[in-house]
């Protein structure tokens, strides 16, 4: 649903509720947040006419309940003093795309929060039932990390280290306890607002690796850290000696004992 802000004669009313069929905006419900981090709320609107530069329209964040709570303003004055320096538009109004960032994420930024789109000498408009409501975490979700069963001396083994997040303008990173390894680093948008940031490690190991804890660990916007430990188990590399020494062992045991008993045997006869 839209608002229309100022009183109209009725043929303007009449034309407008055509236009106004135009007017909407895309937005994710609701989105999982993780408290001191910050979150990314993907936005796109439609406006009646052509398509204008950014300068023309003003694009407003404001609480549903309050319109008057603003948290997002390009005048930094009419934006509410909790939401001041932490938010910023990240998509160009003119290109439709009113995609916000609420950085320094407070327990308490819950919203809902709604887009108003002002284009000065047309209208004015405030999404209120495209709205968006934040679940907020304490802490990070787990990590998956994720390994080849069967680890071999002397074998390239991959692991991958993945989480969850929404803060894809500051995503999380990802390091990883061996430095003597190549690992590689990845964003990639699961849609609805949610994105996951992966690594692949691959190293070589060793007998010596055989019984000890490999760590991923990842670092959020904001300082919060998580980290998951795997033990590895290293199957030794099959070596030729391992098979030809107890077989010359057993063969060599058996002609000394045939060699005893022949003796033995002649010397009693």
């Amino acid at each position: 649903m839209v608002i229309l802000d100022k009183v109209l004669p009725m043929s303007y009313l009449i034309f407008a509720t055509v236009l106004s069929d135009v007017w909407k905006a895309e937005v994710v419900s609701e989105l999982k947040t993780l408290v001191s981090s910050c979150v990314v709320l993907p936005c796109k609107f439609q406006y009646p006419g052509k398509q204008l530069p950014d300068s023309r329209i003003r694009g407003i964040w404001h609480q549903q309940a309050k319109h008057d709570q603003r948290i997002y303003h390009e005048d930094s004055t009419e934006i509410a003093d909790s939401f001041k320096g932490r938010t910023r538009l990240l998509g160009h109004l003119g290109e439709k795309n009113c995609t916000l960032e609420i950085d320094e994420v407070k327990n308490h930024d819950n919203g809902p929060f709604c887009f108003r789109a002002e284009i000065p000498s047309i209208d004015k408009y405030s999404f209120v039932e495209s709205c968006v409501a934040l679940n907020m975490m304490s802490a990070p979700e787990k990590l998956k990390l994720e390994q080849m069963k069967t680890l071999e001396d002397g074998v390239p083994a991959t692991f991958k280290c993945s989480i969850r997040h929404t803060c894809p303008s500051h995503p999380p990173t990802i390091t990883w306890s061996r430095s003597n390894s190549e690992a590689t680093w990845s964003n990639r948008d699961i849609l609805h607002g949610n994105w996951e940031v992966e690594s692949l490690l691959i190293f070589i190991p060793t007998e010596k690796d055989d019984f000890t804890h490999l760590n991923c660990t990842v670092s959020f916007h904001g300082g919060l850290q998580s980290s998951v430990s795997s033990l590895i188990h290293v199957k030794r590399k099959t070596n030729i000696l391992h098979i030809v020494i107890p077989v010359v062992a057993v063969i060599g045991t058996a002609f000394l004992f045939g060699g005893v008993c022949f003796v033995m045997n002649k010397k009693y006869k």
